[in-house]
């Protein structure tokens, strides 16, 4: 019989130490991790909001309202304070089953999409508001800024800046008269 040393004792494990070394090497590659994009809905709105900002400097027209509408949206602002997103969601429907071209309806149920999370419908809403609606102002800007808070929660940074610039385009300096 031949006499053991270490070498042949330990030579079976040292191998498979190191295979199972270099196995773990190789099937850690680098993981790329997306950063998680931890904007609530309600921020997204805030942003609209502050994105159409108050401007005396410039006029803002209002259309006369069918009485029925206004009662809807009253309604759907109402259940919207309530945090009841769906009967907001169903009232402003329910206006736009009247007036399917009001703007002011149309983002108002966009900003109603936008709170419930749901971006694509968000987009799709302001997107018809902005081909209907006036292409300055307040309400415009609130169009834009709808249609980029949807875009940048999909993760569609570069689409979303588009939609910045568009909004950017929405504000008209006044004319200045001595």
């Amino acid at each position: 019989m031949k006499p053991m040393n270490l070498r042949t004792l330990y030579a079976p494990v040292a191998a498979a130490t190191l295979s199972l070394a270099l196995a773990a090497c190789m099937s850690s590659a680098p993981q790329v991790v997306k950063p998680v994009d931890t904007t609530t809905p309600a921020q997204r709105l805030a942003a609209v909001d502050a994105a159409a900002g108050p401007d005396d400097k410039e006029l803002s027209v209002q259309p006369l309202r069918d009485p029925q509408v206004e009662d809807l949206r009253q309604a759907a602002l109402a259940q919207r304070q309530g945090n009841d997103l769906a009967a907001a969601a169903a009232s402003l429907d329910q206006a736009l089953q009247i007036v399917a071209g009001d703007p002011s309806v149309l983002q108002e149920r966009a900003e109603i999409a936008l709170l419930q999370g749901q971006w694509a419908e968000a987009e799709t809403f302001a997107r018809k508001a902005v081909d209907l609606g006036s292409k300055t102002g307040p309400l415009c800007r609130r169009h834009w800024a709808t249609i980029e808070q949807a875009r940048l929660a999909r993760g569609e940074k570069e689409n979303a800046v588009s939609a910045h610039a568009q909004l950017e385009g929405c504000t008209v300096p006044g004319i200045k008269r001595y």
